[in-house]
């Protein structure tokens, strides 16, 4: 059986959560490979909506455990209380396991994020001030904390003495705040240990015993290709690797056991925080992308930057991920306009471009060039088939899988679970 990866194919927010919560009944197992709390995943099931930031998706189908990988950084206050919230409302929580290997988000991660974000001014990040960014570079360092220091207290200790020594002095001397006494951390993450302890385990190993046992696993993104740290628009970029390679090593599987990369793409283009975006729209079109599409960010609250689909990104995407399939979202809310516009090249310096600059500074630069499809005004939310589309929607999905390089094998027509027409199987 399948071992699936799926990751959002332009900046994220694409609906991930969605397509995941789709999957979920039929995989046994859901695992975040990366990112933290910094990513949102809005899914709808039922009459109920759920926000989900750091847990895997596929928590909200019972047949599914979700795991919570190595690459992951995890911040104990956000999880139990997301656990908590979703067992108030009569989800079971009960099958999560989380990595020994995660990287926990200590208080002293987020003041310095917070504080780091604040110095640099208008040459800001946009990071969403959460701490993920200073936990990656503290695991780079060596310096950084995992889930399963939390059981043994010496360790712990040591560990954020060594990570203060450094970052109270960057805090009293250069940015000028309080510095933070070790001792109240560690009680702070000590009283984390037991309540986390159900979930803690040895997740490479059950991930690999699971494929040899046949099982089906699916690898969930957060963030999208745009913000990988390697292959994002960087500096703009989030500090790990959403990207299809990151679920490798963010969970511990080799490459050969990955069959199926799937890329969410919506059916325009939205970006949250700063940098580059070509498509961008500053006028009532985007204005109307944001209203219809309710873009506002699931962690962050902050409003998306909204633009035309970008093709030139999709077909990135593509390359970089080896993707097999596409899942468009949001096709519905396009409806009611006469004519889409959609990027499929790039003029820089006076020069058409098709693929994504390798340069930072022309990416800046970038002017998007414009196809114009007929759009359509009949609603489509009701739609279960392909053939159900207007005829203009269908033109539209069959002329941005051409564009993107790999097939669209499923469509959003709507936010709901069942608003979804399936092309081809996933499993």
């Amino acid at each position: 059986m399948p071992a699936l990866v799926l990751l959002g194919a332009q900046w994220g927010d694409e609906g991930k959560g969605k397509a995941t919560d789709l999957l979920g009944g039929s995989v046994d197992y859901v695992v975040r490979y990366q990112g933290g709390n910094n990513a949102g995943h809005t899914v709808v099931v039922g009459d109920q909506k759920y926000a989900l930031h750091l847990l895997p998706s596929g928590i909200l189908s019972p047949s599914c455990t979700p795991v919570i990988g190595n690459g992951v950084v995890v911040d104990p206050s956000v999880l139990l209380s997301e656990l908590s919230g979703l067992n108030e409302r009569g989800v079971d929580t009960s099958k999560l396991l989380i990595s020994g290997n995660a990287h926990i988000i200590t208080p002293y991660h987020v003041s310095m994020d917070k504080v780091a974000e604040r110095f640099l001014g208008k040459r800001k990040i946009g990071t969403t001030g959460r701490g993920i960014g200073p936990t990656y570079a503290d695991k780079i360092n060596r310096v950084g904390i995992r889930v399963q220091d939390l059981y043994d207290e010496s360790i712990l200790t040591q560990k954020v003495e060594a990570a203060l020594d450094v970052k109270n002095q960057m805090l009293t001397k250069l940015y000028n705040r309080r510095a933070i006494a070790a001792d109240q951390v560690v009680e702070e993450l000590l009283g984390y240990a037991e309540k986390l302890r159900p979930y803690v385990a040895d997740t490479v190993l059950v991930l690999n015993q699971a494929l040899e046992d046949d099982k089906v696993v699916l690898f969930e993104g957060g963030q999208g290709t745009l913000l990988d740290i390697d292959h994002g628009t960087y500096p703009f970029v989030t500090s790990s690797n959403p990207t299809a390679g990151g679920a490798c090593t963010g969970a511990g599987v080799g490459p050969t056991k990955i069959s199926r990369v799937i890329g969410i793409l919506k059916a325009y283009t939205t970006r949250v925080g700063a940098g580059p975006f070509p498509t961008e729209l500053f006028d009532e079109d985007g204005e109307a992308l944001r209203r219809i599409g309710g873009e506002r960010g699931v962690t962050t609250g902050r409003d998306r930057r909204c633009g035309w689909f970008d093709a030139v990104i999709a077909r990135y995407a593509t390359r970089v991920n080896g993707l097999t399939d596409f899942f468009l979202t949001k096709l519905d809310v396009l409806t009611g306009w006469e004519e889409i516009p959609v990027c499929v090249a790039y003029e820089i310096d006076g020069k058409r471009v098709e693929e994504l600059p390798y340069s930072q500074t022309d990416f800046h630069h970038a002017k998007p060039i414009y196809e114009t499809l007929p759009g359509w005004s009949e609603d489509i939310t009701k739609a279960k088939s392909f053939s159900d589309l207007p005829k203009n929607a269908q033109n539209y999905v069959k002329a941005l899988e051409e564009m993107s390089g790999a097939p669209i094998s499923a469509i959003g027509v709507g936010p709901g679970r069942d608003e979804t027409i399936q092309i081809n199987s996933f499993l």
